[in-house]
């Protein structure tokens, strides 16, 4: 219904009341024919740039950006804490042995019942002392 009240105000300014032809004409758009092939390549050309961004171009969206963000950030705290777990495993010799005696999986246990993890957040804590752990057994190698 919008439509029409538009169509017949349109034909009102333009003086053109009862000529149906006339007011098709005046709301119809044309448009050259060599136009349409041109709009449909710059719609598949960005389809098609699209997909190449995403697949391989390394595009990401918002909600990937934040995950990476914060992965970095993570991965950031346990770099900067992990030497300090060290330098404090270095006081306790005896302890460094105990802890080379511990399976894989439970030296982060262990690390983290040492108090060597003890300035670190909880959030992180177990990712500190694995790390901490690691580097340890891999320093006795």
């Amino acid at each position: 219904m919008p439509e029409r009240l538009l169509a017949r105000d349109l034909a009102l300014l333009l003086g053109v009341v009862g000529k149906q032809d006339t007011i098709t004409k005046v709301i119809k758009m044309s448009l050259p024919e060599a136009t349409k092939p041109a709009l449909w390549g710059a719609v598949g050309g960005a389809v098609v740039a699209i997909v190449i961004g995403f697949a391989w171009g390394g595009w990401v969206t918002g909600g990937q950006a934040s995950k990476m963000q914060a992965a970095g950030a993570e991965s950031a705290i346990v770099q900067a804490f992990t030497p300090l777990c060290v330098v404090k495993a270095e006081q306790e010799p005896e302890q460094i042995a105990l802890l080379k005696e511990e399976r894989r999986y439970q030296r982060d246990n262990f690390v983290v019942d040492a108090g060597w993890v003890d300035n670190v957040s909880e959030k992180y804590r177990s990712d500190v002392a694995d790390a901490c752990a690691d580097t340890i057994i891999e320093g006795m190698k």
